[in-house]
């Protein structure tokens, strides 16, 4: 199998060297703006280089991922499908969920299989956590809890440009609470704070915060999330319900701390960073896009389900700006502020 790889920055330079690791991937043809970027990936890897996007989805491959910057990403996904190439992009796709909806109508016109990035569907404990819900093991599910905390936040540069935490970090957990438990959130509360560097209070952003969902059948799934996590890079998610409960995260490398006298777990050195944590499970998702181009299996992970993250992470954004209650009907029927 020929593949591309569009966009060779931290996540896409990873993603290089993972696809290069599958055995079904024969060849692999990678471009980046920046020349240099494409140039070291090509030293490292042996991959084929093109000129730009435009040479690369002419050049014989047989499906194209898409690890460029947000802003490029409906332009890319549009020329992937004229050139009926099957596409996995990274999330979001596209920074307006409101803008999603042509690429959506495109795609769904199109036949063209189109995947996007959310590991978290890949990991074999939340994978797990799932099924149980699926299979009935938990009884009637109501409550969830979902959390992202970094160990420290990124650069000024890419928070200016993240449109704001839950666009950028919660956007994950949203989708994995509906993963899990196969419902949508039809209404958010989300609240948050700043305590640590000024430049989020600067453009209207929070450093720590909180969103209540309300899901289809009453449930409720709490999200935590926080860009000062000193003691590690911690991504949990527990499902409670009637019956049972499950929760996946809580192995041997759990950045926490016991203070019950005699305990010592966790025992193992923290996990400190997303590729750490989720290497096993981009590799896994990778490989199922092969799957995909293939015609093996559906998409995993498709456009609807990455707009309605998307859409969740915009009415925690109004609710957090405006102090109530956001229904996904309410931000989905007007026009979302920046």
């Amino acid at each position: 199998m020929r593949l591309g790889l569009i966009g060779l920055g931290r996540i896409g330079a990873f993603h290089a060297a993972t696809l290069q690791g599958l055995p079904v991937v024969e060849s692999l043809v990678v471009t980046d703006p920046v020349a240099a970027a494409t140039a070291a990936v090509v030293d490292r890897l042996g991959a084929e280089p093109a000129d730009s996007a435009q040479a690369l989805l002419a050049s014989g491959v047989d499906g194209v991922v898409i690890a460029a910057a947000t802003p490029a990403h409906p332009q890319l996904i549009l020329a992937a499908l004229e050139a009926g190439i099957p596409v996995f992009c990274e999330k979001p796709v596209t920074a307006d969920p409101a803008d999603g909806r042509a690429v959506l109508d495109r795609v769904n016109d199109s036949g063209i299989a189109v995947q996007i990035g959310y590991p978290r569907r890949f990991d074999t404990a939340f994978v797990a956590a799932r099924d149980a819900v699926r299979d009935g093991d938990l009884g009637w599910v109501h409550t969830v809890r979902s959390t992202t905390l970094d160990p420290a936040p990124p650069p000024d540069g890419y928070v200016r440009a993240s449109g704001g935490i839950f666009r950028d970090c919660s956007v994950h957990d949203f989708d994995a609470v509906r993963f899990v438990t196969g419902q949508d959130v039809v209404e958010v509360y989300a609240v948050g704070s700043n305590q640590g560097a000024e430049v989020f209070a600067e453009i209207g952003d929070v450093d720590t915060a909180a969103s209540i969902l309300t899901l289809a059948s009453g449930a409720l799934a709490v999200v935590s999330n926080t860009r000062y996590n000193a003691r590690g890079y911690d991504v949990r998610l527990e499902v409670h319900g009637s019956a049972d409960s499950v929760a996946a995260g809580l192995e041997e490398r759990w950045p926490i701390r016991s203070t019950e006298p005699g305990v010592t777990f966790p025992g193992a050195a923290p996990h400190t960073f997303f590729m750490d944590r989720f290497a096993a499970a981009f590799r896994a998702e990778l490989a199922a896009f092969t799957e995909l181009v293939a015609g093996r299996i559906a998409s995993p992970c498709t456009v609807s389900d990455a707009l309605e993250a998307s859409w969740i992470a915009e009415a925690a954004t109004r609710s957090q700006h405006e102090h109530r209650p956001v229904t996904l009907d309410e931000v989905r029927s007007q026009e979302v502020p920046s």
